[in-house]
Protein backbone atom coordinates (compact mmCIF):
# COMPACT_ATOMS: atom_id res chain seq x y z
CA UNK A 1 0.00 0.00 0.00
CA UNK A 2 1.25 3.44 -1.15
CA UNK A 3 1.63 6.28 1.47
CA UNK A 4 -0.99 8.55 -0.40
CA UNK A 5 -3.40 5.44 -0.18
CA UNK A 6 -2.54 4.78 3.61
CA UNK A 7 -3.00 8.51 3.86
CA UNK A 8 -6.28 8.17 2.43
CA UNK A 9 -7.59 5.40 4.84
CA UNK A 10 -6.75 6.95 7.59
CA UNK A 11 -8.76 9.73 6.59
CA UNK A 12 -11.60 7.94 5.26
CA UNK A 13 -12.00 5.67 8.64
CA UNK A 14 -11.66 9.14 10.64
CA UNK A 15 -14.77 10.01 8.60
CA UNK A 16 -16.18 6.65 9.28
CA UNK A 17 -15.59 7.05 13.23
CA UNK A 18 -16.85 10.34 13.36
CA UNK A 19 -14.01 12.25 14.37
CA UNK A 20 -13.88 13.91 10.59
CA UNK A 21 -16.79 15.63 8.46
CA UNK A 22 -16.95 14.72 4.83
CA UNK A 23 -16.32 18.29 4.16
CA UNK A 24 -13.44 18.39 6.27
CA UNK A 25 -12.16 15.06 4.57
CA UNK A 26 -12.78 16.44 1.20
CA UNK A 27 -10.51 19.15 1.58
CA UNK A 28 -7.91 17.15 3.14
CA UNK A 29 -7.69 14.76 0.51
CA UNK A 30 -8.31 17.30 -2.54
CA UNK A 31 -11.87 15.07 -3.70
CA UNK A 32 -15.30 16.33 -3.86
CA UNK A 33 -17.43 15.77 -1.02
CA UNK A 34 -19.49 12.95 -3.15
CA UNK A 35 -16.10 11.46 -3.42
CA UNK A 36 -15.29 10.99 0.13
CA UNK A 37 -19.18 9.33 0.29
CA UNK A 38 -18.41 7.10 -2.36
CA UNK A 39 -14.90 5.89 -0.83
CA UNK A 40 -16.73 5.89 2.58
CA UNK A 41 -19.14 3.43 1.52
CA UNK A 42 -16.16 0.95 -0.20
CA UNK A 43 -14.29 1.22 2.93
CA UNK A 44 -16.83 0.33 5.39
CA UNK A 45 -18.19 -2.79 2.27
CA UNK A 46 -15.19 -4.21 1.03
CA UNK A 47 -12.30 -2.84 3.58
CA UNK A 48 -8.88 -1.14 2.80
CA UNK A 49 -8.71 -3.39 -1.07
CA UNK A 50 -11.09 -1.08 -1.90
CA UNK A 51 -8.54 1.69 -1.99
CA UNK A 52 -6.14 0.08 -4.23
CA UNK A 53 -6.26 0.36 -7.76
CA UNK A 54 -7.42 -3.33 -9.21
CA UNK A 55 -4.55 -2.42 -11.77
CA UNK A 56 -1.68 -1.94 -9.18
CA UNK A 57 1.26 -4.42 -9.18
CA UNK A 58 0.06 -5.81 -13.04
CA UNK A 59 2.13 -5.16 -15.92
CA UNK A 60 0.48 -3.65 -18.87
CA UNK A 61 -0.42 -6.03 -21.65
CA UNK A 62 1.40 -3.69 -24.11
CA UNK A 63 4.53 -3.96 -22.33
CA UNK A 64 7.65 -4.95 -23.94
CA UNK A 65 9.51 -8.15 -22.32
CA UNK A 66 12.95 -7.87 -21.95
CA UNK A 67 14.36 -10.31 -23.66
CA UNK A 68 13.21 -8.29 -26.58
CA UNK A 69 14.61 -5.01 -25.50
CA UNK A 70 18.09 -6.97 -24.76
CA UNK A 71 18.07 -8.83 -28.48
CA UNK A 72 17.34 -5.12 -30.29
CA UNK A 73 20.09 -3.76 -28.45
CA UNK A 74 22.82 -6.58 -28.84
CA UNK A 75 21.34 -6.28 -32.62
CA UNK A 76 21.91 -2.49 -32.50
CA UNK A 77 25.48 -3.24 -31.10
CA UNK A 78 26.73 -5.08 -34.20
CA UNK A 79 28.41 -3.54 -37.65
CA UNK A 80 25.38 -4.20 -39.73
CA UNK A 81 22.73 -1.82 -38.06
CA UNK A 82 25.28 0.74 -35.87
CA UNK A 83 25.18 3.72 -38.81
CA UNK A 84 21.40 3.41 -39.50
CA UNK A 85 19.23 6.17 -37.88
CA UNK A 86 16.26 4.91 -35.33
CA UNK A 87 13.58 4.57 -38.34
CA UNK A 88 15.72 2.96 -41.18
CA UNK A 89 16.94 0.54 -37.82
CA UNK A 90 12.81 -0.44 -37.43
CA UNK A 91 12.33 -1.36 -41.15
CA UNK A 92 15.80 -3.50 -41.06
CA UNK A 93 14.45 -5.18 -38.04
CA UNK A 94 10.99 -5.95 -39.67
CA UNK A 95 13.06 -7.23 -42.60
CA UNK A 96 15.89 -9.31 -41.46
CA UNK A 97 14.99 -9.89 -38.23
CA UNK A 98 11.27 -10.18 -38.20
CA UNK A 99 10.91 -8.29 -35.26
CA UNK A 100 7.69 -6.00 -35.54
CA UNK A 101 8.19 -2.77 -33.01
CA UNK A 102 7.02 0.44 -33.28
CA UNK A 103 8.54 3.72 -33.46
CA UNK A 104 7.85 5.15 -30.38
CA UNK A 105 8.36 2.05 -28.49
CA UNK A 106 11.92 1.23 -30.30
CA UNK A 107 12.95 5.37 -29.68
CA UNK A 108 12.04 4.79 -25.96
CA UNK A 109 14.32 1.14 -26.10
CA UNK A 110 17.37 2.96 -27.54
CA UNK A 111 17.45 5.96 -25.72
CA UNK A 112 17.07 4.96 -22.54
CA UNK A 113 20.30 2.73 -23.35
CA UNK A 114 22.21 5.44 -24.14
CA UNK A 115 21.87 5.48 -27.94
CA UNK A 116 21.30 8.72 -30.85
CA UNK A 117 19.62 8.69 -34.25
CA UNK A 118 22.94 9.58 -35.98
CA UNK A 119 21.13 11.66 -38.72
CA UNK A 120 18.62 14.08 -36.49
CA UNK A 121 21.57 14.92 -34.29
CA UNK A 122 23.71 17.79 -36.69
CA UNK A 123 25.11 20.63 -34.88
CA UNK A 124 22.96 23.69 -35.53
CA UNK A 125 24.48 26.45 -38.07
CA UNK A 126 25.68 29.44 -36.06
CA UNK A 127 23.90 32.87 -36.62
CA UNK A 128 26.63 35.19 -36.58
CA UNK A 129 25.25 39.05 -34.67
CA UNK A 130 26.43 42.09 -37.07
CA UNK A 131 28.36 44.06 -34.90
CA UNK A 132 27.39 47.74 -34.35
CA UNK A 133 28.43 50.42 -36.38
CA UNK A 134 31.20 52.41 -34.75
CA UNK A 135 29.79 55.79 -35.15
CA UNK A 136 26.47 56.96 -35.15
CA UNK A 137 24.66 57.08 -38.32
CA UNK A 138 26.54 55.00 -40.61
CA UNK A 139 23.82 52.38 -40.86
CA UNK A 140 20.35 53.13 -40.40
CA UNK A 141 18.31 50.05 -40.52
CA UNK A 142 14.68 50.88 -41.86
CA UNK A 143 11.32 48.46 -41.69
CA UNK A 144 7.59 49.23 -41.90
CA UNK A 145 4.71 47.04 -40.41
CA UNK A 146 1.33 47.38 -42.91
CA UNK A 147 -1.64 46.50 -40.79
CA UNK A 148 -5.36 47.50 -39.58
CA UNK A 149 -4.09 50.62 -37.25
CA UNK A 150 -7.75 52.72 -37.28
CA UNK A 151 -9.92 49.72 -36.90
CA UNK A 152 -11.40 49.66 -40.60
CA UNK A 153 -10.70 47.86 -43.57
CA UNK A 154 -8.01 49.90 -44.87
CA UNK A 155 -4.12 48.76 -44.17
CA UNK A 156 -1.53 51.52 -42.89
CA UNK A 157 2.28 51.43 -42.28
CA UNK A 158 4.27 52.15 -39.82
CA UNK A 159 7.68 52.64 -41.03
CA UNK A 160 10.36 52.94 -38.13
CA UNK A 161 14.28 53.62 -38.54
CA UNK A 162 16.87 52.83 -36.41
CA UNK A 163 20.00 53.42 -35.58
CA UNK A 164 22.40 50.23 -35.63
CA UNK A 165 25.41 51.97 -33.54
CA UNK A 166 23.30 53.43 -30.76
CA UNK A 167 19.78 51.29 -30.85
CA UNK A 168 17.60 54.26 -30.76
CA UNK A 169 14.47 54.85 -32.51
CA UNK A 170 15.48 57.56 -34.89
CA UNK A 171 12.65 58.17 -36.59
CA UNK A 172 8.77 56.74 -36.46
CA UNK A 173 5.91 57.61 -38.99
Amino acid sequence: MSQNQLNRYNVISMVIDGHLKVADAAKSLCLSERQIIRLKKGVMKEGVAFLIHKNSGKKPLHTIEDNLKNQILSLRNTDVYMNSNFLHFKELLEIHEKIKISYNALYHILTKAGFKSPKKHRKPKQHHRRKRMPKEGLLIQMDATPFEWFGGNEQFALHGAIDVATGFLNYMN
